[in-house]
């Protein structure tokens, strides 16, 4: 019998309900006294974001309001934000918004805390220690950036976005409010929820460790373990019973409780598991085609899974029983097959792209996105089955064609 190992990071507070934005107020106000908000503009002009600015108000907190913040978070965001937060003089530093919100706020109270520049910290355990106090609050139900230990940025000097991993970036208290989440748009809630749904597969999914008393200090993502398969599989369960749901009517105010539930969920479980190869093909892949991450990784997922499944078939077939696959009579074989199958029905059934060709990357960029995947070393480590430069182009090129067969033991297996 396997030993059981478990590991959990979590912010210290974590609070999850319709209308607990109102809780905003007295959370912060134990932490500081000027708080610099961090958001987008269009969050900013919401009705919902000046009552809670109100409400920090009257509790005596000041407050300033960095609003310009874009997607893929170019380092310019964090630079302006920056620059904002020492004038004001923060020393609070709330997010709220999506995943590009939560991780400039991380990325702000850490440079302020720290000082120097973001690529003083790429990588693992490169924060030197906390950082300002950290409120987060997400508007969409999909990165669940509010309760991991990672930020990911677009660096000017590089091609691809860059992960920043560290304990001390973790939120001091996440608010997850799922009535925020009721005006995101049908594209950005599939987008949103095939991330999340990503991430809590690739949790489920990734390399089990011989963990001894050192893994949880050498590594920020330590690999599947008790707790994080607890938090995987339920938000398995809840996004997929949900995402479809909550494209087709935004109205559906409980699929909207149910995925942002399952969003936070996966976030809990790859805050500590990790991420692996779909997450590590996205970042080239989204960098040459300016699309959302969430797309990036949902495409890769099918054949993610069909590459891995003979050293996570067993996993395989009990995502498809989270699902609510059909599977009566099935081995163990067919369950991994069906999952696989239910992943690639769902994602196409939310308007997700079926390969990399559909999704823009060039034929001609084949190459230059293995070399960079295989460089996103904290994910590819992850991966159940050893990834090299053969076997990445394997999948690279399976998912470009949209072939799952092609990764079907057509290629002798890596030791």
């Amino acid at each position: 019998m396997t030993p059981i190992f478990a590991a959990s990071r979590l912010p210290r507070n974590l609070v999850f309900g319709a209308g607990q934005r109102a809780a905003l107020a007295r959370y912060v106000a134990p932490l500081g006294k000027r708080a610099l908000l961090v958001t987008d503009e269009r969050f900013a002009s919401a009705v919902e974001f000046g009552i809670m600015v109100d409400q920090l108000r009257r509790a005596g907190i000041a407050v300033d309001v960095y609003d310009r913040t874009v997607a893929e978070l170019p380092a310019s965001c964090i630079a302006d934000g920056l620059d904002q937060g020492k004038s004001f003089g923060a020393d609070v530093i709330v997010g709220i918004g999506g995943g590009s919100c939560l991780d400039a706020a991380k990325m702000i109270a850490l440079l302020l805390s720290h000082g120097g520049q973001p690529s003083d910290y790429y990588g693992e355990f490169k924060v030197p220690g906390p950082i300002l106090p950290l409120v987060t609050v997400p508007t969409t139900a999909g990165t669940g950036s509010e309760v991991t230990p990672v930020a990911v940025i677009s660096d000017p000097e590089r091609a691809v976005k860059v992960g920043i991993a560290s304990p001390h970036l973790i939120s001091h208290t996440a608010i997850c409010d799922p009535e925020l989440t009721y005006t995101c748009p049908p594209g950005l809630t599939a987008v949103s929820g095939a991330d999340a749904l990503t991430h809590a597969i690739e949790a489920f999914t990734t390399l089990r460790r011989a963990a001894d008393a050192q893994t949880v200090h050498e590594h920020v993502f330590v690999g599947k373990n008790a707790f994080s398969d607890q938090y995987a599989l339920q938000a398995i369960r809840l996004i997929s019973g949900s995402l479809k749901a909550a494209y087709d009517n935004g109205a559906d105010y409980g699929a909207r409780e149910r995925l942002m539930m399952g969003a936070t969920m996966a976030g809990l479980a790859f805050g500590t598991a990790g991420t692996a190869a779909a997450h590590a093909v996205q970042y080239p892949v989204g960098a040459l085609t300016h699309t959302p991450h969430g797309a990036g990784v949902a495409v890769m997922m099918p054949y993610v899974m069909e590459f891995n499944r003979s050293h996570a078939e067993a996993e395989m077939a009990e995502i498809a029983d989270a699902m609510g696959v059909l599977s009566t009579g099935m081995d163990q074989p067919a369950k991994a097959s069906a999952a696989i199958d239910a992943v690639a029905d769902l994602f196409a059934a939310v308007g997700i792209p079926r390969t990399l060709k559909d999704l823009g990357l060039g034929e001609d960029k084949l190459a230059w996105t293995v070399e960079a995947a295989l460089g996103a070393v904290r994910l590819v480590k992850n991966n159940p089955r050893p990834l090299d430069t053969a076997s990445m182009t394997q999948l690279v090129t399976a998912a470009f064609a949209g072939d799952r067969a092609a990764l079907r033991g057509t290629v002798k297996e890596l030791a």
